[in-house]
């Protein structure tokens, strides 16, 4: 299976980031082809432009500012993200990834005003990641990571998709010994996956 792995995390040395080595391993000793995107390290620039949201409708130009990445989302059977949880949102490169990569006629279409899943392609989808706070003060706040991954994520891509949503929480607190059982259920999944 072809799968994406998308990367948001600044610090090549956090462990976020072996996170992603682990993800990318796995995968590829489970025989997946793996694209691994680090959106850091490829400097992805997040930020919408004017010109890109005045063209945003205008199939298939609106894909050009980023048709590298439309491509690799196109390519993928499957998707994986890697990415800590701030302030019960996802880093600002991801939530610029999605609003300039999951375009009209990329992600989505247009059928008389109604939106319509694009990303069926799309077989599997996993959530690896890591949150400062507890599992019950994110739960508290509305887990909003958690909802687009579940809800939005999934009403894109294939209908009954698995979703497997791996989350370390209390990341303030943990110790080596919690962050190595997350590590090693992380591993075990995507070597399942």
């Amino acid at each position: 299976m072809r799968v994406l792995v998308l990367h948001a995390h600044p610090d090549p040395d956090s462990f976020n980031a072996a996170l992603f080595r682990e993800v990318v391993a796995a995968l590829r000793e489970g025989g997946h082809e793996v694209d691994a995107c680090d959106l850091y390290e490829e400097g992805f620039e997040p930020v919408l432009s004017r010109a890109e949201r005045r063209g945003y409708h205008a199939i298939p130009a609106n894909r050009a500012p980023v048709e590298d990445h439309v491509r690799r989302i196109e390519r993928a059977e499957a998707l994986v993200l890697v990415h800590p949880v701030w302030n019960f949102g996802t880093p600002a490169i991801l939530k610029g990834y999605f609003d300039r990569v999951f375009l009209p006629g990329v992600s989505f279409r247009l059928v008389d005003g109604r939106v319509r899943p694009n990303l069926q392609h799309i077989r599997k989808l996993a959530i690896v990641t890591t949150y400062g706070a507890t599992r019950l003060r994110a739960w508290l706040a509305g887990d909003p990571p958690r909802k687009y991954a579940t809800r939005v994520l999934r009403a894109l891509i294939r209908p009954a998709a698995p979703i497997a949503y791996l989350a370390h929480y209390d990341m303030n607190r943990s110790t080596d010994a919690t962050r190595g059982a997350f590590m090693a259920r992380v591993k075990a999944d995507m070597a399942r996956f």
